[in-house]
């Protein structure tokens, strides 16, 4: 059975040992433990930290997460966390092209901005040569 120790697994998934803690504090991820208490992780373990920090890239909140990982647990089958993952998704979708487009407003408010700015530099400019 391959087996990983915290410090290995915050090292592979670039995160402090602290976060990969609140984790199971959560109750997202269950390590074992060995006879001196260390935890223990294991291939489920690092399959369920690979599905949170994709779920966190995605931009989903950590309950978010919770919720689709735990489904799995209480259905094998994994239709309903499928279901669950698209429509969460779907969600996701629709803030992210919320914000593009609030991103896009921002972005032609700042060219028309700049335009002013450099309209206004070059008129003193023209002025003086007309003097």
């Amino acid at each position: 059975m391959l087996i990983y120790s915290i410090s290995e697994l915050a090292r592979e998934f670039a995160v402090s040992t602290r976060t990969i803690r609140y984790y199971e504090e959560m109750g997202l991820i269950c390590p074992e433990r060995n006879q001196n208490s260390r935890r223990i992780f294991t291939k489920k373990d690092y399959a369920r930290l690979k599905l949170i920090m994709r779920g966190k890239r995605f931009g989903f909140q950590l309950n978010e997460i919770k919720e689709m990982v735990l489904l799995f647990d209480q259905d094998p089958t994994g239709q309903k966390q499928l279901v669950r993952t698209l429509g969460y998704g779907k969600e996701k979708i629709l803030e992210i092209n919320e914000r593009i487009e609030e991103l896009q407003e921002l972005k032609i408010e700042m060219e028309e901005m700049m335009r002013r700015l450099e309209a206004g530099i070059s008129l003193p400019r023209q002025k003086e040569e007309f003097q």
